[in-house]
């Protein structure tokens, strides 16, 4: 018998613990507020299924092709009409397709970065990204927000201070301006303006997430962070929260043709999907997309204020929290003297989910926050969990106050 000798493994991958709620599936009537899902009643099947059908009858063997039909065309052309709707105007040429944001941001980070160069995120951010940069072995930073987004003073500040300093100024800095993840606050119009006047005069680059920009409850669009800087932000979109996340598709657009260009370099994979795109293309010939957008938002409302509703009634003033006014996510904070992740085993043992504060951060710095998602549960699912989620929590406090005594 051979011996098999170990074998040395790239060095690349960092070290970041998995998700508490990375065994979820194991509990049977899990309630998962830790889920970043729509919900179920969010996806038009019947249409995705006519538009399938109509994709592989109509289009024939040139949807099946490696270049596609019409339809990679038809969905480029869609993007360009819909990005009017956040102020950006732009040619066809600078809007490239992805396998969803994620590819997008891997694009995006390699087309800007060598490893050892500086990438600034807000803090807190989307734990996905995070990961996505360590990969890239970039170094990261992170600048604070509040309720109106990332505090582009602390921002100014700190660009001064590494100019002063001789620091490395960031790559670029990534964004999510509209109802943010995990916190569920929008960038104001000032710090959009104020962003985008820094990226210029420090030349770097923002990545502007903008993930959830459909998912508006007031109806109202906020111009985006690349209308007010089109020569030094990426702006990047997905039909994840709109279709649906399994079709795996996203796009970017950058004003600049050298980096749309380099990030098809980068995209090894050729084409995204093009049978997708033309099933893609079907559905969005056909659905009265506003119509679509208001169902799913006023499904998501009702959701949220149902969450916000029985927080306050089972928490009362142990949390604060900005209420969204879209997106998928609820961010509560607790005492500072309160770790989330002490309390987010037994929560699970109790059948419900959430994600804790640390994976949200950079060095793990505020451990007193849950990520809570309203969209992929029903009210009743919601109370149910909620209350799970306080009696965990209230176990635990109690247990703090006892050894506070001993």
């Amino acid at each position: 018998m051979e011996v098999v000798k170990e074998y040395p493994l790239s060095n690349r991958f960092p070290e970041m613990p998995l998700l508490s709620a990375a065994n979820a599936k194991k509990h049977p009537d899990l309630i998962p507020f830790a889920f970043g899902h729509p919900a179920k009643e969010s996806f038009d099947i019947p249409l995705l299924s006519q538009s399938a059908v109509s994709a592989l009858q109509l289009d024939g063997p040139k949807a099946l092709q490696y270049s596609g039909g019409e339809g990679p065309d038809h969905v480029v052309n869609w993007i360009q009409r819909r990005s009017k709707h956040v102020s950006i105007v732009v040619d066809k040429p600078n809007i490239l397709v992805t396998a969803g944001s994620m590819q997008a941001i891997d694009l995006a980070t390699r087309t800007l970065t060598d490893p050892g160069d500086h990438v600034w995120v807000e803090a807190p951010t989307f734990f996905g990204a995070i990961r996505q940069f360590s990969l890239a072995e970039v170094k990261i930073s992170s600048i604070p927000i509040d309720e109106n987004g990332l505090m582009t003073d602390k921002l100014e500040s700190k660009l001064k201070e590494a100019v002063k300093n001789n620091i490395p100024i960031p790559k670029f800095i990534y964004v999510m301006p509209n109802y943010h993840n995990p916190t569920g606050v929008c960038l104001s119009i000032e710090r959009r303006k104020k962003l985008a006047e820094l990226a210029y005069e420090y030349n770097f680059y923002v990545l502007e997430d903008d993930a959830y920009v459909e998912l508006c409850f007031s109806g109202e669009k906020l111009p985006s962070i690349y209308s007010f800087g089109p020569k030094r932000v990426i702006y990047l979109s997905t039909f994840s929260k709109t279709i649906a996340p399994g079709i795996r598709m996203g796009w970017a657009i950058a004003d600049d043709d050298v980096i749309i260009q380099r990030m098809k370099m980068l995209k090894s994979d050729g084409s995204t999907s093009v049978f997708v795109q033309e099933i893609i293309s079907h559905f969005l010939g056909e659905v009265k997309f506003e119509n679509h957008m208001n169902r799913i938002n006023d499904l998501y409302c009702a959701r949220k204020e149902a969450m916000v509703d029985i927080v306050k009634e089972y928490f009362g003033e142990e949390v604060t929290f900005t209420e969204p006014e879209g997106g998928f996510f609820l961010w509560l904070t607790f005492p500072k003297e309160i770790n989330t992740s002490e309390f987010a085993s037994d929560a699970l043992l109790r059948g419900v989910s959430f994600i804790e504060s640390k994976f949200f951060y950079v060095d793990a710095a505020e451990t007193n926050h849950i990520r809570l998602s309203f969209t992929f549960t029903n009210e009743e699912e919601i109370q149910k969990g909620v209350q799970r989620i306080a009696e965990s929590y209230y176990r635990y406090k109690k247990s703090i106050e006892v050894l506070n005594e001993v």
